[in-house]
């Protein structure tokens, strides 16, 4: 069963309950006039992947432009977004 705490006893006991969901890893739930209203759970890290070199390098190709005279003024016109 998940702990459930009142708001008044959260603000009061907060750092022992933090200790308690870091240990345990069990959620509390904190009530306001006996409902339900925030869990508070530990924080877990979403799974990263290591992109290569090569991804990288292939999700950047066609993104950068070329230009002969990049001193030359730009028109209003000349400008296009990318999507």
């Amino acid at each position: 069963m998940v702990k459930q705490v009142s708001k008044s006893g959260f603000k009061v006991n907060a750092l022992e309950l933090f200790r308690l969901i870091e240990t345990s890893g069990k959620p509390v739930v904190v009530t306001n006039h006996g409902g339900p209203k925030l869990e508070v759970r530990r924080y877990e890290a979403p799974e990263t992947k290591k992109r290569t070199t090569e991804e990288i390098l292939e999700e950047l190709r066609g993104a950068v432009l070329y230009s002969d005279n990049s001193t030359d003024p730009v028109g209003e016109d000349d400008w296009e977004a990318l999507k």
